[in-house]
């Protein structure tokens, strides 16, 4: 084998290798790539989650504003049992100095 015979060789060799190399590349990316099928599906995913997100963040607030109203409510119904009740001892209180007149009047 001269030297032009393996120079030439050496090409093929180096060549046919390219060739399998980019091969080679050609089906790792034909295989992992992922489709349009899949980015649409990634896409709606995305964009569902961002609109549960959105609906969660709403039905917080909700809350929080009703059980603020709520709590108001709480309060005010507590101050106005404690005014009942305060008014009640003291028609109570009144009833009772009333019927110890009474009984002073009817016992005099």
């Amino acid at each position: 084998m001269n030297r032009t015979e393996f120079v030439i060789t050496t090409a093929i060799i180096l060549f046919v290798a390219f060739c399998l190399g980019w091969f080679a590349n050609w089906l790792v990316h034909r295989f992992t790539r992922v489709s349009q099928a899949d980015m649409d599906q990634l896409e709606r995913m995305s964009q569902d989650l961002h609109e549960a997100e959105e609906t969660r963040d709403q039905a917080i607030t909700y809350l929080q504003q009703r059980e603020a109203e709520l709590t108001n409510q709480l309060a005010q119904t507590e101050a106005e049992l404690s005014a009942a009740m305060e008014g009640l001892r003291d028609a109570r209180h009144e009833a009772e100095e009333m019927r110890a007149y009474v009984e002073r009047i009817s016992a005099g």
